[in-house]
């Protein structure tokens, strides 16, 4: 009895070890996936490894760094000769403007003068015929001389006036140490103490600064 049972137990246990390695076995679509997934990994490694060495042998290469050296100072090179130019032509600018600022105040100052000449050439002109009145040998030369003088001396100050210059002459008028030197002081009865008596020599002022003060006398009390 034993010894019948002994080749049916090996033939099961033979067709279960058969069915193991069936079962054990990958299936043949997931082998092919499995190996096209791999060949494309394989092939998109082999193009970046590629673009990379190409990428590397350019960066290497002489001939391409030096020719990208040479543009890049060639455009550097066009941009200083630029500015240069704009450089040279602003201080040329600058030379001419500081140029005619120097020969305007040169002229200024040369003919600064000339309004001033001109107004004064009357008052010459005005002397000259007095001197040839008090020349002459008439009768009324004298009299003549002194009106040509006269009408010399208010030709004088009208201009003198249009150039804001006037004249000080302050008889009666109260003493101002601002525009009067006193001289002396004198009594009088006819002027108030410290106002003036006369005057010895006229002033003047300049757009109302004094040029020259009045010489004056300056009244006191009298005893």
């Amino acid at each position: 009895m034993t010894e019948e049972k002994q080749p049916e137990e090996m033939n099961v246990n033979a067709e279960a070890q058969v069915q193991e390695t069936t079962n054990a076995q990958p299936d043949e679509k997931v082998v092919l996936q499995q190996g096209e997934e791999t060949a494309k990994s394989d092939a998109s490694s082999q193009a970046q490894n590629a673009e990379q060495e190409e990428a590397q042998a350019k960066e290497e290469d002489p001939h391409v760094t030096i020719a990208a050296l040479k543009s890049q100072l060639e455009v550097l090179a066009k941009q200083a000769l630029s500015d240069k130019e704009k450089m040279l032509r602003a201080v040329a600018e600058a030379d001419n403007s500081r140029k005619r600022a120097e020969a305007d105040v040169e002229r200024e100052r040369k003919y600064a003068l000339e309004k001033f000449v001109k107004a004064l050439i009357p008052v010459v002109d005005s002397l000259d015929m007095a001197l040839e009145a008090g020349k002459s040998k008439t009768e009324n030369a004298e009299d003549a001389m002194v009106q040509g003088v006269e009408a010399t001396l208010r030709l004088f100050l009208k201009e003198l006036s249009s150039f804001g210059v006037e004249r000080i002459n302050p008889v009666g008028e109260p003493f101002d140490p601002n525009v009067h030197q006193a001289i002396s002081m004198i009594p009088s009865k006819d002027v108030k103490p410290n106002c003036i008596v006369s005057v010895m020599q006229k002033g003047f002022i300049l757009n109302g600064r004094v040029v020259r003060p009045a010489m004056v006398m300056v009244a006191r009390a009298a005893e």
